[in-house]
């Protein structure tokens, strides 16, 4: 099955995530398909803490792939900032 889930990157107490298509029997950080965003949790005031290219996210859902729940709620997250 193909999932959208959140591959984990960055320095030690430093956390920055990718938001990446991949096969869910793949590691959490191994080889993936398509980076489709970022997450950054401790991003500063001036960067940018979460980018997601919405057109390829509704591209690899409409072909199948699922949502973590972790990147369901940055999706929704992401759906109300846009809004607001």
């Amino acid at each position: 099955m193909v999932v959208i889930r959140l591959a984990r990157s960055g320095a030690k107490k430093r956390p920055f995530y990718n938001m990446v298509v991949t096969d869910s029997r793949n590691r959490r950080d191994g080889r993936f398909v398509e980076r489709i965003g970022f997450y950054n949790p401790v991003a500063a005031e001036t960067e940018k803490g979460l980018v997601i290219d919405t057109s390829r996210l509704a591209y690899w859902q409409g072909v199948g792939a699922q949502l973590s729940p972790t990147a369901a709620r940055l999706v929704k997250q992401n759906a109300a900032k846009q809004a607001a």
